[in-house]
């Protein structure tokens, strides 16, 4: 099946759908799939750094991120 009988299938399946959440969801993943590859590029690399930061145990809690921001913010 190449790429122009793929988009008239979708188009019908899309027409067809009368469920706005899968509609919704339908349009989410076509606008993230269009995302500018280095900004793209970015986003994947911060979302694993921060799921490597949680796994090795390199988080705050409320109460200490709180803290910390209070800190900063010379409160």
């Amino acid at each position: 099946m190449g790429k122009i009988d793929i988009k008239k299938e979708l188009r019908t399946l899309i027409e067809q759908e009368n469920n706005l959440h899968v509609l919704e969801e339908i349009k989410t993943l076509l606008v993230k799939s269009s995302l500018d590859p280095n900004l793209r590029e970015k986003l994947t690399s911060r979302a694993l750094k921060a799921e490597e930061d949680i796994k090795a145990g390199k988080v705050y809690t409320r109460e200490e991120f709180e803290k910390k921001l209070d800190s900063r913010l010379d409160l």
